[in-house]
């Protein structure tokens, strides 16, 4: 894919890519990235057949930012765009957004599909990643070589020159604030997950080191009707940099969450 960009709508303030026509599948992207990033996903999901929003995070993309603070203020935002029952689909901090979506408006959620989710942090990356909010800068782009090692290691490839353009794009102010937010959580409580209803779905790398397959394996017990998936060889940009078999994954996942 060559991650270009695609023409935006507003809905209830965000940016959101809208394409295709049928049951609605939303798709919420992580920290510094924007609705781009799961261009592979958008055109496996309308091609199926579904209609599929991807709003851009407030400050992301080319939604506008208002200065959310916390992960709430960044739930509330997004439920603005569901509108009716649909399939909710996160990677990173938008999974944290899907899953809260999930056990708090019910009704709403279809099926929720988590990627890349974190739950329980050990105590040394909690710290880690706080420390990586607290030292983010406001005033003006922000380096994002060390961010790039985690996701990618050294690998060259279109994915990582996607998300470089992407990180150095992004409103720093809206950077820290969003990561900020996914800093101070450690995921969803074993109480959020016990009252997520609908199916979902917990998807991670087999080689992801912060957003391990143990988390995902942990929430998905927790979940009456849950399931763990992991990806062979994926890290934490599985979405791009293993379309094929993260698409068969959710085609399946959501075909079974339709009434």
């Amino acid at each position: 894919m060559t991650w270009t960009t695609r023409p935006r709508s507003e809905l209830s303030t965000l940016a959101v890519i809208d394409q295709g026509q049928g049951p609605l599948v939303i798709l919420l992207h992580g920290v510094g990235l924007r609705a781009e990033a799961w261009g592979a996903q958008i055109d496996a999901l309308v091609a199926a057949g579904y209609r599929v929003l991807c709003p851009d995070m407030p400050g992301h993309g080319q939604s506008s930012f208002d200065h959310p603070t916390g992960l709430e203020a960044y739930v509330h935002r997004t439920a603005s765009v569901l509108t009716e029952p649909a399939v909710l689909i996160g990677h990173s901090m938008g999974a944290l957004i899907a899953l809260r979506l999930a056990a708090d408006v019910p009704d709403s959620v279809l099926g929720v599909a988590a990627l890349n989710a974190i739950h329980r942090r050990p105590v040394a990356a909690h710290k880690a990643v706080v420390a990586r909010a607290s030292a983010l800068e406001v005033s003006g782009p922000n380096d994002p070589t060390v961010t790039l090692q985690r996701w990618f290691g050294e690998a060259s490839s279109a994915e990582r020159q996607a998300c470089r353009r992407w990180l150095t794009e992004v409103d720093p102010a809206a950077y820290k604030s969003a990561y900020t937010a996914f800093a101070e959580t450690d995921g969803p409580s074993d109480d959020e997950l016990a009252r997520i209803a609908c199916p979902a779905l917990f998807m991670t790398g087999a080689d992801e080191p912060n957003s391990t397959p143990e988390m995902s394996r942990d929430m998905a017990r927790l979940v009456p009707s849950g399931q763990a998936a992991i990806i062979a060889g994926a890290a934490h940009m599985l979405p791009m940099t293993h379309p094929a078999e993260v698409n068969a994954q959710l085609l399946e996942f959501v075909g079974g969450c339709q009434p």
